[in-house]
């Protein structure tokens, strides 16, 4: 089984990743759309020349991996994706033959904690709108796409996984609640600028607190996120 998470950056995505790599039966893939997402766009994110050598730049051949053996023949296979990446020119028929969860996360404290490791932030950016239109694509293309909130997650790690897995069909597994300090073999090259609290990290953090106050500039970034986010809110697995 191919499992497609779909997020915008910052919303607890490496640690699913990191969840869902310490089965026994799945592989894990991060973000393998990046390259190709920055080299049609010409962003300059951070890392971006090492981005663009660490992986293949053709969206194409990407998708055509994806489609592809599952890495070691193993039963799962966990995909990492920022909605951002699937511009118009990437291809999506592979998507038919995957289980697609939408991770979700309150808009401000998306931009806050993006703003930190970026600064020029703009509503692309931060995934709320592709995320509502692929959630669409999905479900228009005959899907039954899984909505998971971080926030819940956070808050209850071990009966949302539950109910996750349950939602995927597939057996629950104790070993995704911790991971070791330090890294994953599978993470991307960005893996030094983004992923340092994770890496810090042997498992979920506790519960989130108050949302952000934010400039007036990321209030209005999260603000024009909000219909996005309430849409896919109204579909999520409850606590």
């Amino acid at each position: 089984m191919r499992i497609a998470c779909w997020s915008g950056p910052r919303n607890l995505s490496t640690a699913m990743m990191y969840c869902f790599g310490q089965r026994a039966d799945c592989a894990v893939v991060d973000e393998p759309f990046y390259a190709a997402y920055l080299a049609q766009t010409g962003l300059a994110h951070p890392m971006r020349d090492a981005v663009l050598a660490s992986q293949s730049q053709d969206g194409a051949e990407v998708a055509g991996m994806l489609a592809g053996d599952v890495p070691g023949g193993r039963a799962l296979w966990y995909q990492k994706h920022m909605c951002q990446h699937m511009i118009p020119s990437i291809p999506r028929g592979w998507m038919a033959g995957a289980k697609h969860v939408f991770l979700i996360r309150h808009p401000a404290r998306v931009a806050a904690s993006f703003a930190k490791g970026y600064e020029a932030l703009t509503l692309e950016d931060i995934g709320f709108l592709q995320q509502a239109e692929l959630f669409d694509f999905v479900t228009e293309s005959g899907g039954y796409p899984v909505v998971i909130d971080s926030f819940d997650i956070r808050r209850d790690p071990e009966g949302m996984l539950r109910k996750l897995c349950d939602a995927l069909g597939i057996g629950f597994d104790p070993a995704m609640l911790s991971w070791p300090a330090g890294g994953m073999a599978e993470d991307g090259i960005w893996a030094p600028h983004w992923y340092g609290a994770v890496h810090r990290s042997t498992g979920f953090a506790g519960p989130e607190g108050d949302l952000p106050e934010l400039s007036d500039k990321l209030a209005e970034i999260a603000e024009a996120a909000m219909p996005a986010y309430r849409a896919m809110e109204a579909r999520k697995i409850q606590p």
